[in-house]
């Protein structure tokens, strides 16, 4: 388990991040009550929040921005296995703080997640929603970064304000484009598909068939909830998945083209470079 603590202004930040090659339980109980906001990178790990006889579960946790509220008497309890490590970046902050908050960040709390403000419960559950790819970025740039020390403490301030920014203007614009249940959950479904399938995808055909949504709308709906085309979508999976495999050495180059899909290693390294700006051979472990 590695975890590092950040502090910004009234913001607590903890970083987490978790491989194990059996399954395991990592839990914690919160110092005092907090609002916060959970970012979930490619782990997938499974979340649960118990208080009292009562429990929260979030089971597909990929990509998820999940905003609550938190007493001291609950626990946050991570399951993390060999097919699901942890990735989570946790920004928090005490309510009593939100006044002292500068650039009024305390009244888009207030505004935004009013019900974590005034909370009804020990845990209240507040807005949660699929990142946008500019969001999923910056919370992979902060699990695959290279920097050590003063600077490594400088670049997750710069991305936690970036990743908070994103955030509270995709949770301000989500009633303006709103998708009715049913149909959403049919593309969480369809981006599942494509994650769990990297080396061999559906076609548009057969993806579509799958979900029970035609063509037309998985394009149309798919962009509008995650921000990019459906096979940009498993682009970005297929290179953020070879990165993990080079850089936790599971795989070599080419083995980790192949996991994801990729017969030339020239057109793999290519489409690497188009994404992070450097080559796979050029990965620290």
């Amino acid at each position: 388990m590695v975890r590092d603590i950040i502090n910004i202004n009234d913001f607590i930040v903890l970083v987490e991040q978790a491989n194990s090659d059996r399954v395991v339980v990592d839990s914690c109980k919160f110092d005092e009550p907090l609002i916060a906001v959970a970012f979930y990178g490619s782990g997938n790990v499974q979340l649960t929040m118990e208080y009292g006889d009562k429990k929260e579960e979030y089971i597909n946790t990929k990509g998820l921005a999940i905003s609550f509220y938190a007493d001291t008497t609950v626990e946050s309890i991570h399951t993390i296995s060999p097919s699901k490590p942890l990735q989570c970046v946790l920004i928090a902050t005490a309510p009593r703080n939100l006044q002292n908050l500068p650039n009024g960040e305390g009244e888009l709390f207030t505004d935004l997640l009013e019900q974590l403000v005034c909370p009804s419960d020990s845990y209240v559950e507040g807005p949660r929603f699929y990142m946008t790819p500019e969001m999923e970025q910056i919370v992979d740039n902060i699990f695959n970064n290279q920097y050590e020390g003063k600077a490594r403490m400088m670049f997750f301030r710069s991305q936690i304000t970036a990743l908070l920014s994103h955030f509270f203007w995709q949770l301000s614009s989500l009633d303006s484009r709103e998708i009715k249940t049913p149909e959403r959950e049919k593309l969480y479904q369809a981006k599942e598909i494509l994650s769990k399938n990297l080396d061999s995808p559906p076609s548009l055909t057969e993806l579509s068939r799958q979900i029970g949504l035609n063509t037309f709308r998985l394009k149309k709906e798919f962009k509008e909830v995650f921000g990019v085309p459906v096979f940009k979508y498993l682009q970005n999976e297929r290179m953020t998945k070879a990165h993990e495999l080079i850089r936790s050495k599971n795989a070599t180059v080419q083995e980790a083209a192949w996991h994801v899909g990729y017969d030339s290693l020239s057109s793999f390294s290519n489409a690497f470079h188009k994404k992070f700006g450097f080559r796979p051979s050029e990965i620290k472990a």
